[in-house]
């Protein structure tokens, strides 16, 4: 197989020919189709977040099962999937909840196993997380659900408990970002987006924005939501991951609002200090959302097929496997706003 990886953190991306993956006795082989570029695969290579080297990035992925293993018992050969890019062991007491993105004993491929930069993929623990596609959804639209997208509709269906007229403030309009203001307004909610960069914002307001806020033009993004929403909004999501945005965001809120932390906030950051005084003044709710299990997939995949949710609309740019080097280089400077995805 053809194979993108690095052998240091932050060492030189090499592509090379490599022996195709051994199939897991549970699990499955994928000849990828399409994976998507996201900046936590830029975090392992720069070493924020801890990998076995040599390693293959890659977490969001679709492509067809071309092997099988013996243990394995709902998935043949020529099955069109992806997966979340949490893979419960699907035994454990979080497991059998049917909260698997939490498992203890989880797998992700991209961090903990091999990625998608890669023509095959091998897949442990299949019968517990693969997810069929349904034939409307293509695999570069099915490529940008299994990390960003996914955790968009969880975070805003499951935390945020978005009602039909609510304000959803958004903070940060990247790819989760974009996600969250294309699935709140499928939900019925009015989005307020809030981003320094007005490419991102003018993608915002064409997925169905309501509000934007220019976070680097106005002294106080708090204030600005509230004005905007008649008080706060009932939800807030910092979609990056930095201090500022998560403290904008729980400032945002009006009474009984709900935050959730969607962006992961690394390093020294990891210990942000939040404004405690307005929790329990307000009343809030301070929730995180990491990523959604397979058996949660069925909800967001009817509302792709029916069209209420197009992630292709998401997709900035398509570049064949050739251009991965280049294109994971520069994510610390993005060139424009989307979801980048590699046509394998």
């Amino acid at each position: 197989m053809k194979a993108l990886r690095f052998a240091e953190v932050d060492g030189p991306l090499e592509m090379l020919e490599l022996d195709d993956p051994v199939c897991p006795p549970d699990g499955v082989v994928l000849d990828v189709a399409a994976t998507g570029v996201c900046r936590s695969d830029w975090h392992a290579w720069k070493g924020h977040d801890p990998v076995a080297l040599p390693h293959i990035p890659g977490h969001e992925f679709a492509g067809t099962v071309v092997g099988v293993g013996r243990l394995v018992d709902h998935w043949s050969v020529g099955d069109r999937v992806t997966s979340p890019f949490v893979l419960g062991c699907g035994v454990c007491e979080f497991c059998r909840a049917g909260d698997a993105q939490v498992c203890p004993f989880q797998e992700q491929p991209g961090f903990t196993i091999p990625g998608s930069f890669a023509t095959r993929l091998a897949l442990p623990r299949a019968d517990a997380n693969l997810v069929r596609l349904p034939d409307s959804v293509d695999f570069v639209a099915a490529a940008v659900l299994g990390c960003r997208f996914a955790t968009a509709f969880r975070a805003l269906t499951a935390h945020g408990r978005v009602q039909p007229g609510q304000w959803v403030a958004v903070h940060g309009c990247g790819g989760v970002g974009l996600s969250l203001v294309m699935i709140a307004v499928a939900l019925g909610a009015e989005v307020v987006a809030v981003d320094v960069s007005p490419a991102a914002l003018a993608m915002a307001v064409e997925l169905g924005a309501a509000a934007t806020v220019d976070a680097g033009s106005v002294s106080d993004t708090a204030v600005a939501v509230a004005d905007i929403t008649g008080g706060g909004a009932h939800v807030g999501i910092d979609a990056i991951g930095r201090p500022a945005t998560a403290l904008a965001s729980v400032s945002s809120l009006r009474r009984r609002g709900r935050h959730v932390q969607v962006g992961l906030l690394l390093g020294p950051d990891a210990s942000t200090a939040f404004p405690m005084d307005l929790v329990i003044s307000r009343e809030l709710s301070v929730l995180g959302s990491h990523g959604m299990a397979a058996h949660e997939y069925p909800a967001m995949l009817d509302a792709v097929a029916d069209g209420r949710l197009r992630p292709e609309l998401l997709v900035g740019r398509t570049v064949e496997f050739a251009a991965a080097t280049a294109v994971l280089e520069a994510l610390d400077r993005p060139d424009g706003p989307g979801m980048t995805v590699i046509r394998m």
